[in-house]
């Protein structure tokens, strides 16, 4: 799942990234809305958490474009005001959830993770069989057979990546997008580290490399 915060308090915006990094999400981080806008506009986000008050373009504009323009993408909006107009304002201009300054860290990531499990629920299953392999995106849990498989948070994002497209090739920079944040400028070569430990946890079924393409997940035969 990759995420945008669009928010211009630079320290709080790199705390909740940091923060959320750390629960497996791929986390880009702008300060100004018209630079929010346009990067939601241009790479497919899974969820967008908006300040209001924002240079550039406040939260409502930010909200209110993308909205008319199309784009479904879930929208948390965050802000020091507390008023009911405010909120029903933001939700309004199309936001689907609403936080207001200073709000609980934990609380944040249960907003996040229920938004991103509606949005599962209305589209897709969160379920996915690939074989003996049973990956769940909402609950955030892996089995192999009967056994549950513990994987840290990135592993379980980059196995997500392969079992989404399970079948076809998956190459190094398209998980490296979905995984790692816009700015990761590291060693490409990380791939191959987390693709070798899920070898080793998960067994059967098969990561399958291709050569010079990528990753396939296959189902044993």
């Amino acid at each position: 799942m990759r995420l945008l915060i669009v928010e211009d308090e630079k320290r709080l915006a790199l705390s909740l990234a940091k923060g959320l990094t750390a629960e497996g999400y791929a986390v880009d981080v702008v300060h100004d809305g018209r630079e929010g806008l346009h990067r939601a506009t241009e790479t497919p986000y899974d969820l967008l958490i908006l300040d209001i008050m924002l240079p550039g373009l406040n939260g409502y504009r930010v909200c209110a474009a993308l909205r008319a323009a199309g784009h479904d993408v879930p929208i948390l909006m965050l802000t020091a005001k507390d008023g009911e107009y405010d909120e029903a304002e933001g939700l309004d201009t199309g936001a689907d959830d609403y936080l207001t300054k200073p709000f609980s860290y934990v609380v944040l990531v249960a907003r996040v993770k229920a938004l991103l499990r509606r949005r599962g629920t209305a589209g897709a299953s969160p379920v996915h069989v690939v074989g003996e392999l049973t990956l769940d995106t909402a609950a955030r849990r892996v089995h192999v057979g009967e056994d549950e498989v513990t994987l840290t948070a990135k592993e379980f994002a980059v196995l997500e990546q392969l079992v989404l497209r399970a079948g076809e090739v998956v190459s190094k920079a398209q998980i490296l997008e979905h995984v790692w944040d816009f700015a990761y400028d590291g060693d490409p070569n990380i791939v191959e580290v987390y693709v070798s430990t899920l070898r080793r946890k998960l067994g059967a079924p098969l990561i399958r490399t291709v050569r010079g393409a990528g990753y396939r997940l296959e189902a044993p035969r």
